[in-house]
This record gives structure tokens, C-alpha cells and sequence, in this order.
């Protein structure tokens, strides 16, 4: 282990080392805080509550209907493929509490993009968003699946919302509703959960250009958990705090950092289903005042610039936490001076659970770093050849603690290949670490383009390009973008005697990609 010169700047009372296995699993953590915390709201979306009595209720009405009705069993793979609305959060802990392994899906995924995904997986369930089905019906005769329970933006109490139809080319769909209507008739037995039994399935890409599923476990989950609670102390006070939920829960830092970690202390997650659209989500953002706020540089640049966001109450905000990609320090400055707070940066991945490094200074400060280590959590930077740089030398950052996940699922090359001989995970980002002990983000051994916090890589982009008639060869690069830190600038050769135009290779990309990589 190397000397650990950041924990000088824990504050007081911030253990140096947590407990892993306590809770024993997350459903456990999610137990005790239903007790503890019965009728206060867990979720609020379009102006409809959920307590946590009523997850509990309903998340068991719908375990009872995958275990009895589908026959699904501990260790059977879910995929969820919703934006953030009230039936994320009860399909989650159905998930949780029956031991199934929960494969988080974008719902703006393409048909390629998905089909891929649910294979790799292995699953023949799906929980999905009725606008999303269309993109299932393209490739379900590719897939296993088998099992289609479809959400509604109206399911648990918002009635009056429309969502879009079901495509009528998929047969035997549940509604989501029905599901749990069905089992609140049934048995529901309760399943023995062990802390290093996987959870999550979270999909990442990689350096083939496809992506690759992080096997994460209760004990992985749990952790990560402890180590937040135990690092922000005061800034989480239980019962309390009103957190805004904008980053998809279908993203690790959303579905760790606002949903399990506020949930497991009393918190309200406020669920924002569509934050792109800013007036809406300026106008949401006025019904409450909030004290937790999370986002990447892109959003809180965003808000910024949409009329009526300087005109909102403040006066309970505690917390702004960033991620996904480097916080700018303008962005931080005007932040402050429309809210009274810096934005406090941190430093995770989907293989670590997510949070690695979290800064500790205040929001009073902006240290343009992300921070230091959380508890129980090792870095070392090494050169290329996995050797310690000295202090204050660039080298990769390696992570060591029991948030880092099991394996790249089924993948064990790929695994052994970002694991040091150590048994540190190698992230691809290559950092410095100050005199303080605190870690700056200063370059990427990776080739991903980071578009507003999400990854995007030129050898899946190229891949792509080149199944277009007409392409004899493509090259792809990240160029700085004012909107989304980065965009994607790609080059094409085109074949001889073959006439296409840019806007046949956009168009083709956008068919095929999710929109954040067009």
C-alpha cells in the first residue's frame, strides 16, 4: 500500500477505514432505512410521492411477480431500460431484494447498441420505458428475451401523464402496473443475499469499441455507500435533505451517489425525467428548496444560462457535487456567485461504484482537483511500466478498496488487462497528486472522447462509419466543444467513384449511435 498523505486532510471524525460488510448487502441498508424512515417521501416526480413504505410495498408486489409468474431466481439478469420516473426506483428494489443482477440500460440507446448489451448480458427479462420500445422491436429476434414488462411516465400515481404506445410489433407485454397488481396476490419468499452476490451489471466501453459490463456486487455498493456517508458527514444530515436527481439513474453516479446513499438516509430523491429540457427543469427546480444538487459540467453550465434560474431559493442548498468530467472553473465561479456555493468536484468510474476521490474542502473553495481518496480507498500513480512515480510526477491512477469491482463480466483478459500485478485497477487517467495530497486530473491514457460526462470511443465510431457505402477509411477525435466539453470530429476517405456527402455519414451515424456520440 502507498503512504497515504492525503488523509491528513480528512476532517475530524472521518474514519480512515470503513466498514465493508456492514450492512451485509444493500437490501439490508435498504430495510433498515424503510424502518427507520416509513412514511416520509423517497421519491417525488411530476408531482406525485412515493414514502418508503410504499417502495417497499410495491417493490415486494412486483418481486413476487417476477419470482412466481416469470420463475426468475437469484442471479438472474434484469435489464431496466427507463429514464428517471417513479417505476426506476421500485423495478431497482424488487431487483435488490430477489438477489437478480440489474442490467442498467440507456433508453436512448440505438438497436445495435442494445441488442449488443442484452447479449452480452445474458438476460431474457426486460423492464423497459414504452418509448423505448420501438428500439426493442428492431432486434428482439436477435436477443433472448422473452419477458417485457413496459413502464409508463403515469404508473404510481401520475395518471394523467401520456406516454408514448407500445410498439405493436413486440407480443406478450406486461404493463408495469398489471405486474405488481398480479403480485400483490402472491407469496413473495424472501431471498438469503450475501455481499459479494453481483447487483449490478454496469456497462462501460471499451478499448474494442464495445462495451463491457462492470460486475458489481452488494459489498462493492455497500461500501461505496459507507465511504460517501463517512467522507461528506455534516453535509448529510438523515431525514433532511431534498435532493435534485437530473443525471440518469441509469448512470452510476446517479444511482449510487443521489438514490442509494440519500436513500439510505432519509433523503427525497426528486426526480427530473427529462433535464434537457431547461425552462422545465428551472420551473421544477422552483417548487423546492433543495439542498443537494449533483450534475456534470454541462448541466450546471446549462441552468446557468436559462432565465429564471438566478431567481430561485438557494437558502437550503448544502451540496453541489460534480462529476463525470473535469468541472471547469468558470462554470464553479459563476455557479457560486448565482448560488452562494462552489461546485465540490469528485472522481469515479463505473468500475469503482462509483466514487474514488471526493474533495473535502468546502463549498466555499474551488480547488480545481478531484479531491482525495475516501476511506478504505488506496491510489498510486504508476508509469507505464507499473513502477511508483515520485512525488509530484504524472503517472496513471490505480485504485485499490472495496468499491472496485469484481471483473469486466465474462471477460477475463480484458480484466487482467487493467489490473496490476498488485491488484490495483488501472483507470486509463493519468494524474498528478500536490504536496496536500489531493489529485488533479491531467491527462487520459485512453483515446474516449468525453461528451458532457458520457464516454465516447473513435474505434466504435469508426466501426460504425465503416459499414457506410461509399467510406473507404474513417478517423475519429475529440475536439473541445463550448456546450459539451468535448465533441466528436470525425474524418472520412471517401471510395473511389462512390459520391457521398457529410450529411449522408451524419445521417447514417445517427441511426446508429446514441446521439451524445453524433
Amino acid at each position: 500500500m502507498s503512504k497515504k498523505l492525503w488523509i491528513k486532510n480528512y476532517e475530524a471524525g472521518v474514519p480512515h477505514e470503513i466498514d465493508a460488510d456492514s450492512p451485509s448487502s444493500v437490501w439490508s441498508l435498504a430495510t433498515d432505512a424503510i424502518a427507520k424512515f416509513g412514511d416520509a417521501p423517497a421519491f417525488s416526480n411530476f408531482g406525485t410521492d412515493l414514502s418508503y413504505r410504499e417502495i417497499e410495498r410495491l417493490s415486494r408486489d412486483l418481486a413476487a411477480y417476477l419470482q412466481n409468474e416469470l420463475g426468475l431466481k437469484k442471479g438472474d439478469r434484469v435489464a431496466i431500460m427507463s429514464p428517471n420516473i417513479m417505476a426506476f426506483p421500485i423495478a431497482m428494489f424488487a431487483n435488490i431484494r430477489m438477489g437478480l443482477v440489474q442490467v442498467n440500460v440507456n433508453p436512448l440507446y440505438t438497436p445495435r447498441e442494445l441488442q449488443h448489451q442484452l447479449n452480452d448480458a445474458d438476460t431474457d427479462t426486460i423492464i423497459i420505458f414504452s418509448g423505448s420500445t420501438p428500439v426493442l422491436a428492431e432486434i428482439i429476434d436477435e436477443t433472448n428475451i422473452k419477458n417485457i414488462i413496459v413502464t409508463n411516465l403515469g404508473d404510481c400515481g401520475n395518471n394523467a401523464l401520456p406516454s408514448p404506445p407500445v410498439d405493436e410489433r413486440l407480443s406478450g407485454v406486461v404493463s408495469l402496473m398489471d405486474a405488481m397488481a398480479a403480485g400483490e396476490g402472491m407469496t413473495f419468499t424472501p431471498v438469503e443475499i450475501q455481499g459479494d452476490d453481483l447487483l449490478f451489471l454496469q456497462y462501460t466501453g471499451g478499448t474494442t469499441g464495445l462495451s463491457k459490463g462492470a460486475a458489481l456486487t452488494h459489498r462493492n455498493l455497500v461500501s461505496n455507500i459507507n465511504q460517501l456517508t463517512a467522507i461528506l458527514q455534516d453535509k448529510l444530515r438523515e431525514s433532511e435533505e431534498v435532493v435534485i436527481t437530473a443525471l440518469p439513474l441509469y448512470h452510476i453516479f446517479a444511482l449510487t451517489v443521489n438514490c442509494l446513499t440519500f436513500f439510505s438516509k432519509g433523503g427525497r430523491n426528486v426526480l427530473i425525467t427529462n433535464p434537457r429540457d431547461m425552462p422545465a427543469f428551472v420551473a421544477e427546480l422552483a417548487n423546492w428548496k433543495f439542498s443537494v444538487i449533483t450534475g456534470v459540467n454541462t448541466l450546471f453550465n446549462g441552468l446557468l444560462h436559462t432565465p429564471g434560474f438566478d431567481e430561485l431559493d438557494f437558502s437550503n442548498l448544502r451540496l453541489v457535487a460534480g462529476g463525470g468530467t473535469a468541472i471547469q472553473e468558470a462554470i464553479s465561479n459563476k455557479w457560486c456567485e448565482v448560488t452562494g456555493l462552489h461546485i465540490t468536484e469528485g472522481y469515479g468510474l463505473s468500475e469503482t461504484s462509483p466514487v474514488v476521490t471526493f474533495n473535502v474542502s468546502g463549498p466555499e473553495e474551488f480547488t480545481a482537483t478531484i479531491g482525495i481518496p475516501v476511506p478504505s480507498t488506496d491510489v498510486s500513480l504508476r508509469d507505464e511500466d507499473g513502477n511508483k512515480v515520485k512525488q509530484g510526477e504524472p503517472g496513471e491512477l490505480c485504485v485499490k478498496g472495496p468499491q472496485v469491482m469484481q471483473e469486466y463480466w465474462r471477460k477475463p483478459n480484458e480484466t487482467a488487462a487493467v489490473t496490476t500485478n498488485d491488484g490495483y485497477f488501472r483507470t486509463g487517467d493519468v494524474a498528478l497528486m500536490d504536496v496536500e495530497g489531493r489529485f488533479k486530473i491531467v491527462d487520459r491514457i485512453k483515446d474516449m472522447i468525453l461528451v458532457s460526462g458520457f464516454n465516447v470511443y473513435p474505434n466504435e465510431i469508426e466501426a460504425v462509419v465503416a459499414n457506410l457505402d461509399g467510406v473507404l477509411e474513417a478517423a475519429c477525435i475529440g475536439i473541445p466543444d463550448e456546450r459539451t466539453d468535448e465533441a466528436v470530429k470525425l474524418f472520412v476517405v471517401k471510395s473511389p467513384g462512390k459520391d457521398i456527402s457529410a450529411e449522408d455519414v451524419i445521417t447514417f451515424c445517427r441511426d446508429n449511435l446514441t446521439a451524445y456520440k453524433v
